[in-house]
Order: C-alpha cells, then structure tokens, then sequence
C-alpha cells in the first residue's frame, strides 16, 4: 500500500513540473540597426582623370557629389597614396565639406586616389574607383608604368581545375611597350618565375595543386628601363 501512494505521489510531481502551459513567444531579434541610418552613395571620381601624367604638381582634385537617402549632411575623406595598395598614404584629408581639395604633390612620382563619404551619423559610403596619375619631373624623359590592377582570378576567390587564367591590367603615360613578369607559387610572396618578358596581359596558370592558396605578382617593364612591381594576390583551388 505504501509503494502504491509513493507512485501516486511521483506521478503528481512529475505533472507538476512539466505543466505550467506555454512557453512565452521569445523576444524578436533586435533591429540590427535601431536608427534605421543609411549610407551616402559611393563618390564618382572626376579630376584629375585616370592614368593622366600631370605637368604640374600643385593638382585640384574633383569628385562628383554624393547624395544621402536620408538628407543627412554629407562630408568627404580623400586619401593619396604612393602604391595601389595604400598603404603608403601620403596625404589624407577628412571632414570636407566640398567636392575639391588642392594638394601639393611631389615632382616624378605615380600616384593614386580616391574619395570616400560620410554622413552626418557616422555611417560612410565605400571608397570610390582608384584613379593613377603621374606627376612631371624636370628633365624627366622616362615615367615607370602604373602598378599594374588585378582583373581576374578576384582577390581571394576560389577557381576550378587545374588551371586557371590570370589577367592585369597595366599602362604608361608615355605609351610606351610593356613586358610583364608573373611570379606564381605557394609562398607569400611569390619567388618562382612563371613567365618572364610577357608581352600579353594575361597568362594561364597550369598543373596546379588541388585545395592549394596560390600567390601571384605581375611585374610591369617598359622598353626604357623602367620597372614597377606589383602588389600580392592570392587564390585558391578547389
């Protein structure tokens, strides 16, 4: 009789504990951006224009307007770098009201630019295109060519097979013929020669490893001496 009222009693708790009706609905996500802000467009670079060899030094430069979807105020970041990369930045001007700012640059050096912009409540747009320009040296009978920009495998993507093409893009203000050395391996960076005195853009990669991160570089030489290195891309193969 004893065990019986003790099941009974089991029975009662067991009941207890998992009554107690529904669980309450969980809490929706929070608003992952509570002030509903949204971003200035993305500057349009204007002036100086592209690959342009500027013979003088003391430059104006010119970026269209951005525009923000919520009629905040809009101001303007400009970076000037001496590499393609930045991470040589030689001048760097924030908070600008306007869509100009002039800037003393030194003689004989290739440069790079580019605009971005950012609103009232600290929500900023992405960096515009990168524009190149090379400003006159006195005397100066020979530019090196522009560091050349990757086009294609995409920075860090992933390719299929065992080959795969690599293109650039590369250009000289003086119009002058380039050759390109590709660098290609497994080390960062690339040591290995897949190709020297290139005169096409692009190479296709053979024989290469399965599941394999592969670093390349393009080197740029004109006809007079000139040698520009490019940076260090990577991809990777399935």
């Amino acid at each position: 009789m004893k065990k019986y009222l003790l099941l009974i009693a089991a029975s009662i708790a067991i009941v207890s504990c998992s009554g107690g009706g529904d669980d309450p609905a969980p809490n929706p996500d929070p608003d992952p951006d509570p002030s509903g802000n949204k971003v200035p467009t993305t500057p349009t670079l204007t002036d100086p224009t592209d690959n342009l060899l500027c013979i003088d030094n003391n430059l104006v430069f010119n970026w269209e307007a951005s525009t923000d979807p919520d009629g905040d105020a809009v101001k303007y970041t400009i970076e000037i770098s001496k590499n393609i990369e930045f991470t040589q930045i030689t001048h760097s001007f924030s908070n600008l009201t306007s869509t100009t700012k002039t800037v003393l640059l030194d003689k004989a050096v290739a440069y790079y630019w580019r605009v971005k912009a950012n609103d009232s409540k600290n929500a900023s747009s992405e960096f515009s295109s990168i524009f190149q320009l090379y400003t006159e040296g006195i005397g100066e009978e020979n530019h090196l060519p522009f560091s050349p920009k990757l086009i294609q495998p995409s920075l860090g993507s992933t390719t299929q097979g065992n080959s795969v093409s690599l293109s650039w893009g590369a250009t000289d203000v003086d119009n002058d013929a380039l050759v390109f050395d590709v660098y290609l391996d497994t080390n960062n960076p690339p040591v290995t020669t897949a190709v020297t005195s290139h005169t096409e853009k692009s190479y296709v990669a053979s024989s290469l490893a399965a599941n394999t991160t592969y670093y390349w570089k393009v080197v740029a030489k004109d006809d007079k001496g000139g040698v520009t290195l490019g940076q260090i891309w990577s991809f990777k193969t399935e």
